[in-house]
């Protein structure tokens, strides 16, 4: 396709991160289009945005009158409209083995851990940043112990061998947010190793909350 590429994300939004990531690695040409999770009431409720995404969720890839929400659909569709460079290894075995530790850090780690989920501990249910935390911790370090545990099948490789993919691209935001929330990740060496290689690639800081014209 020769349409121009657009995404809607937030700058701290790890799911807008991923993709931001998958873009890059692809070495695609998109344009971003900020929406503030949280100026406004947060910006994703707003009727000119709701029109675009029902879901009132963060990211949103556009491409032509194409309108792709939820990040893993996004990679799935970057993979199968832009296939190379590839995400994911052409071997089933191997592809099938990323697609479950990315779809447990996306589904089984991520959502407990959003900020509308977060927000809604502390304003609707009264938590205090305390207990909040406590709750984010727990959550992701039972996730964490998994992806670790994973990574084994990769025997100290990238995913993709030498190069990194549909996986990392999962993997790195969430390594993110763990720093943000100051959570101890010195029981998972294979996921420190394996941020440690993809953070030191043009693609991932490129793609960082820090480096985008939206971040605060």
């Amino acid at each position: 396709m020769n349409t121009e590429l657009k995404l809607y994300g937030y700058w701290r939004s790890s799911a807008a991160y991923r993709v931001r990531i998958a873009l890059n690695l692809k070495g695609l040409a998109y344009r971003q289009v900020p929406v503030h999770l949280v100026k406004d009431g947060g910006q994703q409720h707003a009727p000119e945005y709701r029109a675009l995404n029902p879901q009132q969720l963060l990211p949103l890839l556009v491409d032509g009158e194409t309108r792709i929400a939820q990040s893993l659909a996004i990679l799935e569709y970057l993979e199968e409209v832009f296939p190379v460079p590839p995400l994911l290894p052409a071997d089933p075995a191997l592809r099938a083995q990323v697609r479950s530790l990315a779809l447990h850090i996306a589904c089984e780690v991520h959502p407990l851990n959003n900020l509308r989920v977060l927000q809604y501990l502390t304003g609707e249910l009264g938590v205090d940043d305390a207990a909040k935390n406590t709750w984010y911790r727990h959550w992701l370090h039972t996730g964490l112990t998994a992806v670790e545990q994973g990574l084994a099948v990769f025997a100290g490789r990238l995913s993709l061998g030498e190069q990194p993919g549909y996986l990392e691209a999962c993997l790195v935001p969430q390594v993110y947010n763990a720093r943000r929330f100051n959570c101890d990740l010195d029981a998972y060496p294979r996921i420190l190793a394996m941020t440690a290689r993809c953070e030191a690639l043009e693609a991932f800081k490129q793609a960082a909350p820090e480096a985008q014209a939206d971040a605060q």
